[in-house]
């Protein structure tokens, strides 16, 4: 016995050892027949790059290159995936950790030192075999390879720049030397990721084979490299498809204009041009030395910092405690039923049907149902257009929709989606029509953007699968699903609509029920501090100005017109009866409708519109505000008039502050990230400031409250502070923290 035990020991340490080795990121070598070692990343599920996979690497190709039987290598992902890129975790400690003091400069290493100087420099060739996911880090190993062999699947993409940081294994000087220089900067610039087929015509991989051919072909390719049967090509120094230099020049700068006018508040897209452009003046090894250095002092910006905030905020949306972590699976949800048209029923409908789910779509007469329908395919078509399907998938894509009159379809629908307009009455018709037709497993859901689910759904039975589905126009293209559940929502409809958000590439936030719930009253917030204002004495375009300056896509009274006045006001009655305490009871929009002036639909609302609904500001609107102040019996401040922009901004998100910090206490929201989420995508807050909590934290609770409880003395209870931020201010506690 007693000798037995220390080998049982030692059995179970290795076998723990062995686990251990399983779970680590890392690279595998093996060596076939022919003498090509095939090297393989593993990082499941979409082998991620790490600093534990590079080290990992550099020893394998080392190895390789060693070894007397090795005559050419491939490089490829396990499984599905060729890579995911860099783990942006692997970054966390370098932005925020080491007391402050920044790390060695590892990523520039691994650029220069391992990727170009051992893989590319090596005396045998590499093929990269790539599939699924080749992003970021991933797509640079690959074009540091001598050749690309590639499925037609593959998804292709160097999404650095929506983080706030640029390539750092070689991006910015490989992918113009292999694409060419306007296609590199669309890729780079706007994230814009390609297809398999697509790369192979650009000439940034070399073959398209099926996936049971791909590391086979890979193999057979860099054995022909390497007996000189195909050219052995080094990415880093080819010049063939750069413009001379003065033509490269115009194109670059004309790239810096486009990158100022889309996002005048940053600088990251203007510095990755300036690194293209060191390479292409002064070489690539120099353009890899400021690529580096360019990617550690970005990492270190602000502006980085939010944006990786919002990418784990976003990663985070999914997971529901008591819902997502009770081990519930999703149901099957096929057929889904959209009452009622309009743009939203037809974003909603595009979204389904591009993500295969057959839908049923009724409207009350043939006119509706046949401009609702053509709003679908007018969508497929800007989808063909922007080469993201072809005409083929549209196709395929619009014969999953069907139009009706009446409920008798219905009523084999997994999930039907109340899409009519904010009226009580109608929407509630509406639900008693789908309890009376639909199954009884059907989850019911309201698209809703204000009205309390227990008003709508409030006369219905089976309250367990009463959900909201809050879509944003236009629905198939804005990336936020707000999902609403009631004490009585079932954890399983829950369930269903976030695999649902998942399929059709939404960011979903689950809230509880509330009038507004959590987008909209952070908006009408926004919305009630500008009217306030206006009767004060600022100028519409002013605030809408400075709300654009900040980052905003739009200011409240531009939005307004985009919305429609009628809408606007209708969501405005709702909160009147729901938070009278905290409304401002402007009178401008009424004073405007009774005068036709609707919103952009009608022509002319803040703004006047030509054919093309472009907007333009209109003298007549001092008219209106003139009259709204009468009625409001106020006199404008002459102070006031004249804040910078920067105090009207506070003045107009302050409020939004305020209003997230009630979410948070009465429980609406899980988490505060999550209102990070729904202002970036929901509301349109610019990203990178990192979303409204985020963005408040930088500025501090006691600072905000200050700032509120001033106003109130001047303008009256819109700005009172709430008891949550007062209750921070006061310990000194971060709005976000649990």
């Amino acid at each position: 016995m007693e000798a037995t035990e220390p080998k049982a020991k030692q059995d179970e340490e290795q076998q723990e050892t062995a686990e251990m080795e399983k779970k680590v990121a890392r690279t595998e070598m093996e060596v076939g027949a022919d003498g090509v070692a095939v090297i393989t990343i593993i990082n499941p599920p979409i082998n991620c790059l790490s600093f534990d996979v590079m080290w990992s690497l550099k020893d394998n190709y080392e190895e390789a290159l060693r070894r007397d039987d090795v005559k050419a290598i491939v490089l490829t992902g396990q499984g599905p995936n060729f890579s995911g890129g860099f783990d942006i975790a692997a970054f966390e400690d370098i932005q925020g950790g080491n007391n402050g003091q920044k790390p060695e400069p590892k990523v520039g290493y691994f650029a220069i030192d391992v990727v170009t100087d051992i893989f590319e420099a090596a005396r045998k060739p590499s093929v990269a075999a790539i599939t699924g996911l080749v992003i970021g880090g991933g797509l640079e190993l690959s074009m540091a390879c001598h050749g690309r062999i590639s499925t037609a699947a593959a998804q292709i993409a160097v999404p650095e720049l929506t983080l706030g940081f640029i390539t750092g294994l070689g991006g910015t000087q490989r992918l113009p030397r292999l694409v060419g220089l306007p296609k590199a900067l669309e890729m780079l610039l706007l994230s814009k990721g390609i297809g398999g087929e697509e790369a192979c015509k650009l000439g940034l991989v070399d073959a398209i084979v099926s996936p049971d051919e791909l590391v086979e072909t890979a193999r057979r390719w860099a054995l022909d490299i390497a007996e000189s049967r195909k050219p052995w090509i080094k990415s880093l120094y080819r010049t063939d498809k750069l413009e001379p230099l003065e033509k490269a020049r115009e194109v670059l700068q004309s790239a810096r204009v486009e990158a100022r006018n889309r996002s005048p508040n940053v600088q990251f897209p203007s510095v990755c041009i300036d690194v293209i452009e060191e390479g292409i003046v002064s070489g690539p090894r120099a353009g890899l030395w400021k690529e580096s250095t360019t990617f550690q002092e970005l990492l270190f910006t602000d502006t980085c910092k939010n944006l990786v905030h919002l990418l784990f905020a976003q990663r985070a949306t999914t997971k529901v405690p008591g819902i997502t972590d009770s081990g519930l699976l999703p149901r099957k949800i096929a057929k889904v039923g959209i009452v009622g048209g309009g743009l939203t029923s037809s974003g909603i409908a595009t979204a389904l049907i591009l993500s295969n789910y057959q839908v049923i779509l009724k409207e009350e007469d043939e006119n509706l149902l046949e401009s609702t329908i053509g709003r679908v395919k007018d969508n497929l078509q800007n989808c063909v257009n922007e080469g993201k399907l072809n005409d083929e998938k549209s196709e395929t894509a619009l014969s999953l929709l069907t139009g009706v009159f009446d409920y008798e379809m219905f009523k084999d629908v997994d999930m039907a989606i109340e899409s009519a307009s904010e009226n009580l009455h109608l929407k509630q018709q509406i639900f008693a029509d789908l309890k009376k037709h639909c199954s009884p497993n059907c989850v019911l859901a309201s698209n809703t953007s204000t009205i309390d689910l227990n008003l709508i759904g409030g006369e219905t039975k089976s309250q367990d699968r009463i959900i909201g589905a809050h879509f944003f126009s236009p629905a198939h293209d804005m990336p936020l699903l707000e999902i609403i559940r009631t004490q009585k929502t079932s954890s399983q409809a829950v369930v269903d609509l976030l695999d649902v958000a998942e399929k059709i590439h939404k960011t979903p936030i689950v809230v509880r029920n509330c009038t507004g719930f959590a987008v909209n009253r952070m908006l009408f917030a926004h919305a009630q501090s500008a009217f306030l204002l206006v009767d004060h004495g600022l100028d519409v375009y002013k605030i809408d100005h400075a709300c654009t300056k900040f980052g905003l896509p739009m200011g409240p009274f531009r939005a307004a017109d985009l919305v429609g006045l009628g809408a606007a006001g209708a969501s405005g009655m709702q909160f009147l009866q729901s938070y009278p305490e905290r409304v401002y009871k402007s009178m401008l929009m009424s004073v405007m409708i009774e005068d036709k002036r609707e919103g952009e639909a009608s022509g002319k609302g803040f703004y006047k519109y030509d054919e093309k609904r472009n907007a333009s500001p209109d003298p007549e609107i001092i008219k209106y505000v003139e009259k709204s102040r009468n009625m409001a019996n106020v006199t404008p401040n002459p102070q006031l008039m004249e804040i910078p922009d920067e105090d009207i901004v506070e003045m107009l998100l302050f409020p939004v502050i305020n209003e997230a910090c009630r979410i948070l206490d009465e429980g609406i929201a899980v988490r505060a990230t999550d209102l990070d989420i729904a202002t970036a995508m929901g509301m349109g807050f610019p990203a990178y400031r990192g979303g409204i909590m985020f963005w408040a934290d930088s500025l501090g609770a006691n600072y905000i409250c200050e700032k509120l409880e001033e106003w109130r003395k001047l303008y009256g209870n819109l700005f009172k502070p709430c008891s949550y931020l007062t209750d921070r201010a006061a310990k000194g506690i971060l709005l976000s923290s649990p």
